[in-house]
């Protein structure tokens, strides 16, 4: 059985199966051994198990959760998962445009980049309502989920769901298109996949958007992220604010959680590459379980795997039941805790809690990513069909966006023309748009200023905070191909 003991030792004789984990600011240092689950039932031991049953209580878990070299689950998986309807599995290469970056970013330092106008060539062929709906790429972890009747197993996979919206990210160091007021992106997969989604742009400055899915597998998700960037010179700060919201219909177990912060490095001089660093807490409002994840920022210095993630899933009462280990590019594992103890004293004086477990789990892999991908922005698969073009869809919507389109199509020059276009006549309706307040302000008349479609401001019970909530009439509109409310921004 793995000891406390194999913890103590210098580096020089580390035990292969300890892993030591970095402090979080709101939680403990902590190291992780883990045990033979065999030795731990044959000793008859009477630890205090963590989770409050046996140390080996893992025959329920085994229908839901995969064993690490279960790779071939998720092969059959993605087989399983291919849509009825035939759908592009590729886009027109990315034309081999040169372009300065650093001409243009200079003039940029400490500004918001949503107020500078930037040319196609940093784009990619997506809008970020489109990269929101990205998200979703794993939603079977959450059909996963439903089926958990533990809320602390469920928030293994909600853990696990929040980690993998940034594995599609690696590589992709583009900039979505900024969506115009009143642009939106619907993604129907309601037949295939079981869900359907839909975001609006409801704010231009500052950039927000609302997104609303629901699923026919019991949950559904919903999320306003404001998009706040700042150009530092070297390196280029993404912060998404605002909260993501999951909810399971049968057991009412309602989950909250934010983005961390994403971070473009080499601006002037190398190759762009991305990082994920921050903390995400994530509360289920109806038990009190949390779950605190680290995202460890990259270190040129450190002997830690790049890109990696951390996490202690705890329950109301603050004990610690699962410890989440993984990389945000690449896979989750989730490890049962059977026994927590106070280490030694570290060299900082801090204590660090040891959690001894059983084998980890694969809770989340990601996919492969097509073939010929380095030419196609690397995209995802489902990132190819996001902007397939769809006439069903309303005016309104990201794939009828004409720059997007010609740049999608290799015509950047053409692209560049048209989003001055799109950019100025957004300008001038805003301008207009202020005439009128100024106008019912002289004359001593209310003005209710711009107002969202499909979406409504409303207070969060659970937060207590101001958010957009989708209202309903988008999906009706669709059935009847009735798209008269919607504005002509396009």
């Amino acid at each position: 059985m793995g000891s406390v003991q194999a913890v103590k030792g210098e580096a020089s004789d580390e035990d292969e199966e300890t892993e030591y984990f970095d402090a979080m600011e709101d939680a403990p240092a902590f190291i992780t051994v883990t045990t033979d689950p065999k030795q731990h039932r044959r000793s008859g031991s009477n630890l205090s198990s963590a989770s409050g049953g046996h140390p080996d209580d893992w025959h329920l878990e085994d229908n839901v959760f995969y064993s690490s070299h279960e790779s071939s689950y998720y092969d059959s998986k993605r087989k399983d998962l291919l849509p009825r309807k035939r759908r592009r599995t590729r886009i027109p290469d990315k034309p081999n445009y040169s372009l300065n970056l650093w001409s243009i970013m200079k003039n940029c330092i400490g500004k918001e980049l949503s107020k500078i106008p930037m040319p196609v060539n940093f784009n990619e062929p997506l809008s970020m309502l489109q990269r929101l709906t990205e998200d979703l790429e794993y939603h079977e972890l959450l059909d996963k989920a439903v089926k958990c009747d533990n809320s602390i197993e469920q928030m293994c996979f909600v853990a696990a769901f929040s980690v993998s919206s940034y594995s599609t990210t690696v590589h992709r160091t583009a900039k979505p298109f900024n969506p115009l007021l009143g642009e939106t992106f619907e993604l129907d997969r309601l037949e295939d996949l079981g869900f359907r989604s839909i975001c609006e742009q409801v704010s231009h400055h500052p950039p927000a958007a609302a997104h609303h899915v629901h699923s026919k597998n019991g949950w559904s998700l919903w999320q306003e992220i404001t998009i706040a960037s700042k150009f530092r010179g070297k390196y280029l700060s993404i912060m998404p604010l605002g909260d993501i919201h999951l909810e399971f219909l049968s057991s009412g177990n309602h989950y909250v959680w934010k983005k961390v912060t994403s971070t473009v490095h080499n601006i002037i001089v190398g190759k762009l590459w991305i990082d994920q660093s921050g903390e995400i807490e994530i509360t289920n409002y109806k038990t009190k379980d949390k779950c605190q994840l680290k995202f460890t920022p990259y270190s040129y210095f450190s002997r830690d795997i790049a890109r990696k993630v951390t996490g202690v899933v705890t329950d109301a009462n603050g004990k610690a039941h699962y410890v989440l280990s993984g990389t945000w590019d690449e896979k989750m594992e989730c490890a049962k805790i059977v026994q927590s103890s106070q280490g030694n004293g570290s060299t900082e004086g801090k204590q660090k809690t040891v959690y001894q477990t059983l084998p980890p789990k694969l809770l989340w892999k990601k996919y492969p990513l097509p073939e010929n991908a380095e030419n196609m922005y690397f995209f995802s698969e489902l990132a190819l069909t996001l902007n397939e073009p769809d006439d069903s869809t309303a005016p309104t919507d990201s794939r009828h966006r004409p720059d997007q389109r010609l740049m999608e199509n290799g015509k950047w020059d053409e692209a560049n023309v048209e989003k001055q276009r799109l950019e100025e006549k957004q300008r001038a309706v805003r301008r207009r748009r202020e005439a009128e307040a100024v106008e019912a302000l002289e004359e001593g008349n209310d003005y209710e200023g711009y107002q969202p479609l499909w979406f409504e401001r409303k207070v969060n019970p659970y937060t207590n905070e101001l958010m957009c909530v989708y209202k309903g009439g988008y999906w009706e509109s669709k059935e009847k191909q009735d798209w008269s409310k919607c504005p002509d921004i396009f």
